[in-house]
């Protein structure tokens, strides 16, 4: 469906109630009877747990999963499928920077991508009611997960420019990627860059944001916008994420919410920030409204604040904490 997506963002910011859009399709993929392995490798099966958690809950757009492998594999990295787990990157691709300059940047027909937007398009025809986030994973992760995590840590130091050199061919995936989901008719992209949390602000800018910004330069408009992911952040790098432009910002449960929103545009959305394992995966229902209640509480002063957990939701997160989240929202509202 086809939405002015500023005006959408400006009126989410104007109205009184406070709207939620917790990262989650766990819960659908469960309640559908399939397993992860099925959801992240059948585009049917992962548009019928988005459709069904579309159904079920009151959140303000809907989301499809967030999967830090399928650009990965698309460039060849081995991934571990589980039926229980979210799939993991399980060998380093590119051992050396004599092989970052060998990397191909590979087709949109490569891997589990077609699937992906496959999943994105049959959900944006079924989707009227409000907008679809896609998902994708950000340059400085997708860079880290080829290159290992820890080894790209050191080479932004040893080899800035191999780094760069990296940067640029994931950059250049992403762009085209981002455009593709755009032509399914999504309205807009969650661009994970949790590792970018791992470096200084200045860091964050060079090796990271300098290169979100250009997707988002590509991609964002009337009809698309970008929403920043970053869960690695702990508060010492909202200022560069803020830098990339994006319409929106997404923070994880490692900061303040109170404190990271003063650093976001109030024209810009800011979400966040439920802890995804500690209360949605392990907590009772009693705190998950109580720590829903206190958040909301020190979010009043900011229009622009959009509750969410703070990151993707696991698997086997009960039923019964997702309906106590978006209850004590509801009751908040009330008030």
């Amino acid at each position: 469906m086809k939405l002015n997506m500023k005006q959408w963002v400006a009126d989410v910011i104007r109205q009184q109630e406070v709207t939620a859009l917790p990262v989650m399709t766990h819960p659908g993929i469960e309640m559908n009877g399939h397993t992860v392995r099925e959801a992240v490798s059948n585009g049917r099966v992962h548009y019928e747990a988005v459709m069904t958690l579309t159904r079920r809950y009151p959140a303000v757009a809907a989301a499809t999963i967030m999967d830090l492998t399928t650009e990965a594999e698309a460039f060849g990295a081995e991934i571990a499928f589980s039926d229980e787990a979210v799939p993991a990157v399980s060998s380093r691709l590119l051992p050396d920077v004599k092989s970052i300059n060998r990397l191909q940047v590979p087709s949109l027909s490569t891997g589990r991508i077609p699937q992906y937007l496959k999943a994105n398009l049959l959900a944006a025809k079924e989707i009227t009611d409000r907008p679809l986030f896609a998902g994708c994973i950000g340059p400085f992760s997708l860079a880290g997960r080829l290159y290992d995590m820890s080894e790209i840590m050191m080479l932004i130091y040893e080899n800035p420019n191999a780094a760069h050199t990296l940067l640029a061919k994931c950059t250049q995936f992403i762009e085209k990627y981002c455009q593709a989901l755009k032509r399914t008719g999504a309205n807009g992209v969650m661009m994970a860059e949790p590792a970018a949390g791992l470096m200084s602000n200045d860091d964050c800018q060079t090796f990271s944001s300098a290169y979100v910004r250009y997707i988002v330069n590509k991609v964002q408009d009337e009809n698309f916008i970008v929403i920043l992911h970053n869960c690695g952040n702990t508060g010492q790098c909202t200022q560069a994420m803020v830098a990339t432009g994006a319409a929106a910002y997404h923070f994880g449960n490692k900061c303040k919410m109170e404190e990271v929103i003063k650093d976001v545009p109030p024209t810009a959305l800011a979400m966040g920030n439920i802890d995804p394992v500690s209360i949605f995966k392990d907590g009772m229902p009693f705190q998950m409204r109580q720590t829903v209640t206190d958040l909301l509480e020190k979010m009043r002063p900011y229009p622009n604040f959009v509750l969410s957990s703070g990151c993707d939701t696991p698997p086997h997160t009960p039923l019964a904490n997702v309906d106590a989240f978006f209850e004590s929202l509801a009751d908040f509202n009330r008030q």
